[in-house]
């Protein structure tokens, strides 16, 4: 157990994360849910763009709701939308409190000043604060700047920021800059969005960072276990699993996106960073949303792209994004993604 930073909060060293949890029936992923309390987690993290996540939660959590910190979370921008978000989450949970509810995934500066527009967004969320339908108020974001923005400006009380052995950006400035705050960090994406194979290496990586609260997404019951039975073992890093983490890191080198959004925006139109990131999706999402909606949609705006090579300048981790879309467009239209069981 470790405290979150100034909230208070008392959370669980490995936390929920609730987008896998969509894709079992709904009775298996109440269970899983059983399953991760019953061994001592007590930290549930989702988002209102999830699916049916924070309906399955709410289900789990009946009668248990005091033993759980329940945190979710949206991207809206406008006063009026995050009110109804902040009660849809409370309706769909089945309670009357939100723990921690974040704003999901500023991607840029500007949509940052959007937050905070006066009167705006930041607004609505404060007044969820002193009304205490949610208690306390974080944001999550994959741009560094903004990352960093937010912890030093005092207005929110945790950062959700992704974090692994791959994606190392909060190391050097980040995390001590958010415990120098006091502000929560929560590692989400600590299997490399799902490029990390090895679950141990994973996991014992992120434990190095006392102050850091780990969220990997939970689908099955074994996984909880499995992750459990890590924690139980030494946490010392050897001289094998640093030579294994240099071995992943290479492989992945080329071919892992962050989620920056420095590549964008694109001027033909195409949803760069959501289409580098299907195969990594495929994983995650029910296989009925990996057909609709806005992944649908990405997936059309790839045939505009001209193979410019515009967006490759732009990136900072140098990944061959003509090719990773032409890949992953390819294994999105496949036959055996699109009958996978």
């Amino acid at each position: 157990m470790i405290k979150l930073g100034r909230t208070g909060l008392t959370v669980s060293r490995v936390g929920f994360g609730g987008i896998p949890i969509q894709r079992p029936p709904f009775e298996e992923a109440v269970s899983t849910i059983h399953r991760a309390l019953d061994l001592g987690v007590n930290f549930i993290d989702t988002s209102i763009g999830y699916g049916d996540s924070e309906i399955r939660i709410g289900k789990a959590i009946q009668g248990k709701r005091d033993k759980v910190v329940l945190a979710t979370k949206g991207s809206w921008r406008s006063r009026e939308a995050v009110e109804n978000s902040i009660d849809g989450s409370l309706s769909r949970f089945g309670t009357d409190r939100i723990d921690l509810w974040q704003f999901h995934n500023i991607p840029s500066l500007n949509d940052y000043d959007a937050v905070l527009r006066p009167g705006g967004a930041y607004t609505a969320a404060k007044n969820a604060l002193s009304d205490c339908k949610i208690l306390h108020l974080g944001f999550s974001t994959h741009n560094i700047d903004v990352a960093i923005l937010g912890v030093e400006s005092g207005l929110f009380e945790t950062v959700m920021f992704p974090f692994d052995f791959v994606a190392r950006e909060a190391e050097e400035q980040l995390i001590p800059l958010a415990r120098k705050n006091d502000v929560g960090f929560i590692a989400m994406k600590p299997f490399a969005g799902g490029n990390i194979k090895n679950a141990r290496l994973a996991m014992k990586y992120l434990l190095q960072f006392p102050s850091v609260q780990i969220i990997p997404g939970i689908e099955k019951a074994h996984e909880i276990e499995e992750i459990s039975d890590i924690l139980a073992q030494s946490w010392e890093l050897s001289v094998e699993d640093n030579v294994m983490m240099d071995e992943i890191r290479g492989e992945l080198r080329g071919i892992f996106c962050r989620q920056c959004l420095y590549c964008m925006p694109c001027q033909s139109g195409v949803e760069i960073w959501p289409i580098t990131i299907f195969r990594g999706l495929d994983h995650l999402w029910p296989k009925e949303q990996m057909a609709a909606g806005w992944i649908v949609q990405a997936a059309k705006s790839g045939e505009n792209c001209t193979q410019c090579g515009v967006c490759e300048t732009k990136c900072p981790y140098s990944l061959p994004i003509r090719e990773l879309i032409k890949d992953n467009l390819m294994f999105y239209s496949s036959d055996r993604h699109l009958l996978r069981k």
